[in-house]
């Protein structure tokens, strides 16, 4: 391991309680409400606002009510100045031949006779005004006395459905709680009225065509127009007519009242999908939760996350998720209990070996036996030095890979400066060094400190088992979408049912002549876990000479490129 290079200390983890139980136990009853938590209440909210707001604005049909307002006064305004110009030439006809201006008037019977012929086609009540304002003739009761009977079919009546006929008499119950607006002024109700009762007469005697709006007692509406009435450019008078609301009313009734089926229709489609939502949505992220809580509380055990992968949805890629997750956590976990086992069994073995020669210590006299003792003494406790120092390393190495940023790392010169460095302090022995590596630039994503660890750590084992004037030789690939790395001796080799045991943490396989206890067997381990960290892979192998015996061993790297 490369000293020089230091790593963060990781904080020491929290053995108290992991979260406050009580805090835990109130946001886990609140999250066990099923459709109608918060998430799910959310859900309804929104989707039922956007409706209840639609149909506030529909049910506010003021525009739609004006509009059949300015309809109608179009309308009676040109009957008006039909019936108008009917009685301007009808009062034209008491001119004498010779051409000279009489006194017109237009009372007379042809006048009364046309205008009460008119309203009836018209179908409207007519009043006709001179131009002192007296009222000269009233199609209602010239209509009563004329000799004309006119039958007319009653239209079928209206076939309701029974929804119809509830949401009616809903609205109508609705309507009775608001009183009646008194918007308008009221309709004069005198027997015989007169040009001063309707002001718009004045209008229309001025010369201008005139409208108003009035309402009688019961709140029902009477839309009037009037128009003057010419003859030879003379205003002889005024005509008034005048129609009732009532069928303004039943439309805007009638819109409301659609407009309140298909509101509650509406709402009634919007609360069962924003229900059907909220179960689809919040029962499953309450198992999940409710399944991380059990693991969060299980001790010992595996708990089994949901799995809604099935879903096709976020839904089901949180639940892939989690339980990929969970797998992991417990992988970890199974991994620090093997870690800590191998740990203690490692550790064991020195103690041991140190409390044995302690205790012969203190009762050999011999100094030459104690001498050797002493040796033994030593011995442990520089082995147990570089076991703790090394584990606490490999403990360490796990969360600062977790952490850090990688860079690009150029490979050509991250081998150079190792293989420079052994060249270097090797120089007083007979190992020679060769590089293989392509005159192109090779570079990875990457830690450049992890990885000049692992080659340094291969490297050491080729040296520890290469004889004397042996070869290490140091290789570099770009096979396309990987880069390999590798690292070959000419030692003995390995054994075969070894080549994957050798990458266990403690394992040790080191040759005959080294002394016992000067590895911790954990450099290759070391190794695998920082390739992997990379996303690559390290295996080993024997090399062969040309009569298929063992020439050697390699270790060769793969790294994403």
């Amino acid at each position: 391991m490369n000293h020089d290079q230091r790593i963060k200390p990781v904080p020491k983890p929290y053995v108290g309680k992991s979260v406050p139980d009580k805090s835990v136990e109130k946001r886990q009853k609140r999250a066990r409400r099923g459709p109608f938590s918060s998430l799910g209440r959310r859900i309804m909210a929104i989707n039922l606002f956007s409706v209840i707001f639609l149909a506030g604005g529909i049910l506010y049909l003021d525009q739609f009510r004006d509009g059949l307002i300015e309809a109608r006064f179009q309308a009676l305004t040109i009957n008006g100045r039909m019936i108008a110009g009917a009685l301007g030439e009808a009062a034209l006809q008491e001119i004498s031949l010779d051409g000279k201006v009489q006194y017109l008037t237009l009372d007379s019977l042809p006048i009364k006779r046309i205008l009460r012929r008119l309203s009836i086609v018209t179908n409207t009540p007519a009043l006709l005004f001179d131009r002192e304002g007296v009222l000269i003739a009233d199609s209602r009761r010239l209509i009563s006395a004329g000799r004309n009977i006119v039958f007319e079919e009653l239209p079928p009546p209206e076939i309701k459905s029974p929804v119809r006929i509830f949401f009616e008499e809903l609205y109508d119950g609705w309507e009775k709680l608001f009183p009646t607006n008194n918007d308008y002024p009221l309709f004069p109700t005198n027997p015989i009225p007169t040009g001063k009762d309707f002001q718009e007469i004045g209008e229309a005697i001025n010369g201008d065509n005139g409208r108003m709006i009035r309402q009688t007692q019961k709140g029902e509406l009477i839309l009037s127009v009037s128009v003057p009435v010419q003859g030879f450019k003379h205003i002889l008078g005024g005509l008034l007519l005048a129609e009732s609301g009532n069928s303004i009313d039943d439309a805007v009734r009638a819109a409301q009242v659609t407009t309140l089926i298909v509101f509650s229709v509406t709402l009634v489609i919007t609360l069962l999908l924003s229900l059907f939502l909220a179960r689809t949505i919040a029962a499953p992220i309450h198992l999940l939760a409710e399944a991380a809580d059990k693991v969060r509380r299980g001790i010992g055990r595996r708990m089994v996350i949901p799995d809604f992968s099935e879903r096709k949805d976020e839904i089901g890629d949180l639940s892939t998720s989690f339980r990929a997750m969970t797998m992991a956590l417990y992988d970890r976990l199974d991994a620090i209990e093997a870690f800590a086992a191998d740990v203690a069994h490692e550790l064991k073995n020195p103690l041991t070996s140190l409390g044995t020669a302690v205790q012969a210590f203190e009762r050999v006299k011999d100094e030459a036996i104690r001498e050797k003792l002493r040796v033994v003494i030593a011995s442990d406790v520089k082995r147990l030095d570089r076991l703790i120092t090394d584990i606490s390393a490999a403990s360490r190495l796990d969360a600062e890979l977790s952490r850090a940023e990688g860079e690009a790392v150029d490979l050509k010169k991250l081998i150079a400066g190792v293989v420079d460095t052994y060249q270097t302090t090797q120089m007083f022995t007979s190992i020679k060094f060769e590089m293989r590596v392509p005159e192109e630039e090779i570079s990875v994503n990457g830690l450049p400190g992890r990885l000049s660890q692992v080659l340094r750590n291969l490297i050491d084992n080729a040296i520890s088992f290469s004889p004397e004037k042996g070869h290490v030789v140091i290789g570099l690939e770009d096979q396309g979408k990987f880069v390999q790395l590798s690292v070959e001796d000419q030692g003995p080799g390995i054994p075969e049912n070894k080549l994957e045991a050798i990458f266990n943490r403690f394992y040790t396989e080191r040759p005959k002549a080294e002394g016992f206890g000067r590895h911790s067997g954990l450099g290759l381990s070391i190794s695998r876990l920082i390739v992997e960290a990379h996303g690559g892979t390290i295996t080993a192998r024997n090399l062969l000479d040309n009569a298929g015996n063992v020439a050697g061993a390699k270790f060769s790297i793969k790294l994403p490129n």
